[in-house]
């Protein structure tokens, strides 16, 4: 049960987000990220964030990707988190079917080196309406990219600064997704990956979830490159599950 701080009780965890206008002013995809972190930070427990997420966070987390076209990964956090197909409850397939998408989001996988498991369920298992995307650099440097059904190699390779981890800029990783039609992504880390988009100015929305727990590694949720400028966000929504915080932020519109 979610409780907002207001008092007002929510009973589906994701009533506060299904009516946000995600249209980027000037056009372009809208970014939004989901993240949970302990008090003091950090990103993870034991190199695996699961142990900070249960109870709301957990039905969140699964939930929330009902509201994207497409949901964004790093292959470490893929290789981590031993990432599988997305699975929606009937009622939010229905919902998005009628709407006329596909009952569910693909995972778009971004990889520099291509040192994935090609045989876990995310790529063998994956919704045949929504396959499972690899997007890389050209073409997986020094690695051969396998040929495995029901997944598409995207090379989105460009001489843009600050290449995420697949070794493609934030703009040209973008694009890509843009391309087919991806109007929402929503990015589910790894902290670097989404330091690198903020440092791009292409996150616009951030979802992020407080454990009220401290310790853990010492990863942060976001690890910005050498050199980021600062960007602000507002704060949209706040919301509670016992000791647990929701926080919804915008990008500020001037870029502050």
């Amino acid at each position: 049960m979610q409780r907002l701080v207001g008092g007002e009780q929510i009973d589906d965890v994701l009533a506060p987000y299904r009516d946000v206008d995600r249209i980027r002013p000037g056009g372009g995809t809208w970014v939004l990220a989901n993240m949970v972190g302990g008090l003091d930070g950090s990103a993870s427990v034991g190199g695996r964030v699961g142990p900070l997420s249960e109870g709301a966070d957990a039905e969140l987390f699964r939930l929330m990707r009902a509201l994207a076209d497409v949901v964004l990964v790093g292959a470490q956090t893929v290789r981590a988190e031993g990432y599988g197909p997305i699975r929606l409850p009937p009622g939010l397939r229905a919902e998005r079917e009628a709407a006329g998408r596909p009952p569910v989001p693909p995972v778009a996988v971004v990889t520099r080196s291509a040192a994935l498991d090609w045989e876990s369920p995310l790529f063998t298992d994956a919704d045949p309406a929504s396959p499972t995307l690899v997007l890389t650099g050209a073409p997986a440097t020094g690695r051969v990219v396998p040929s495995v059904p029901g997944v598409e190699i995207v090379v989105a390779s460009d001489s843009g600064a600050n290449p995420v981890d697949g070794g493609v800029s934030p703009g040209a990783l973008l694009a890509a997704l843009a391309d087919r039609g991806y109007g929402t992504v929503l990015c589910e880390g790894g902290p670097t990956l989404l330091g690198q988009l903020v440092a791009a100015d292409r996150l616009d929305e951030l979802c992020l979830t407080l454990a009220p727990v401290i310790g853990g590694d010492p990863l942060p949720i976001v690890t910005s490159p050498p050199g980021a400028p600062l960007s602000g966000f507002a704060l949209r929504h706040v919301a509670r599950d016992g000791d647990t915080l929701f926080l919804r932020y915008e990008r500020h519109s001037d870029g502050r």
